[in-house]
């Protein structure tokens, strides 16, 4: 039987030995095969249900995080408690420089510790919160130099922002731009991440993501996939949907 070296009744974890250790109490085995065969990540599995991880999070003070951000995550729960420990700095603090690393933030060193869907759309959830009044800067100095990246999942990163924190009157047109550029991309993971990118514009804004839709240049996989994605919404339509799926190439 493992010994638990940290006591249970308390409300802090003050350091990345604490941090390891709740999650280490918290595993389950049956769950850790559960999220290996949906999750393709090299790193290693615990077998913690985010809900958890983000109970441990909320346990870190204010005045802890950017210690245990210092520390190289291992497992991929590792990688999804840094993204939420990042989603609780300030604005300011989440795109400052850091001298601990050869990337220009936080925001940008947790970019190189992402390798599957699950760290990615977490993270990006937490960090949208925090863009608020600093949409158009972010969208300038971080989201755009995503969207033209090379890895896969840096792109992914900019296209899960935008559908957290951009779909709006006001960037429906940047959006609608931005996956144009990124047409001829044929990743899996940024091709699903346009089509739910897209489903989500075509929710709040059907008449101007249709409009889009007739003119969109986006490849036969990825715009088909858009409509799937349209049509599995509750919140569209049956007359919609049928009008749509004839639109399929």
């Amino acid at each position: 039987m493992r010994i638990i070296l940290y006591n249970k009744s308390m409300n802090r974890v003050c350091n990345y030995k604490e941090l390891r250790l709740r999650l280490a109490d918290l595993a389950d085995d049956e769950y850790r095969v559960f999220s290996m065969k949906g999750i393709p990540s090299e790193r290693p599995f615990i077998g913690v249900r985010i809900p958890l991880i983000r109970e441990i999070v909320a346990k870190v003070p204010s005045e802890k995080i950017v210690e245990l951000l210092k520390v190289e995550p291992m497992a991929i729960e590792e990688v999804l408690a840094r993204g939420m420990l990042i989603g609780r700095l300030p604005y300011e603090e989440i795109v400052a420089s850091c001298d601990e690393f050869d990337s220009n933030s936080w925001f940008d060193s947790q970019i190189g510790y992402i390798d599957n869907w699950c760290t990615c759309d977490i993270f990006c959830s937490g960090v949208c919160k925090k863009i608020g009044k600093h949409r158009e800067e972010f969208l300038e100095s971080k989201v755009d130099e995503l969207l033209e990246a090379k890895d896969e999942f840096a792109v992914r990163v900019g296209l899960v922002i935008l559908k957290c924190g951009y779909v709006s009157e006001d960037y429906l047109a940047v959006i609608f731009d931005r996956v144009e550029r990124l047409a001829s991309r044929e990743e899996y993971y940024v091709r699903m991440a346009i089509a739910w990118l897209i489903a989500e514009c075509f929710i709040k804004y059907p008449d101007e993501t249709m409009a889009y839709l007739k003119v969109s240049k986006l490849p036969k996989w990825t715009y088909n996939k858009t409509i799937s994605k349209i049509c599995d919404s509750y919140r569209v339509e049956p007359e919609m949907k049928e009008i749509l799926r004839k639109m399929r190439r």
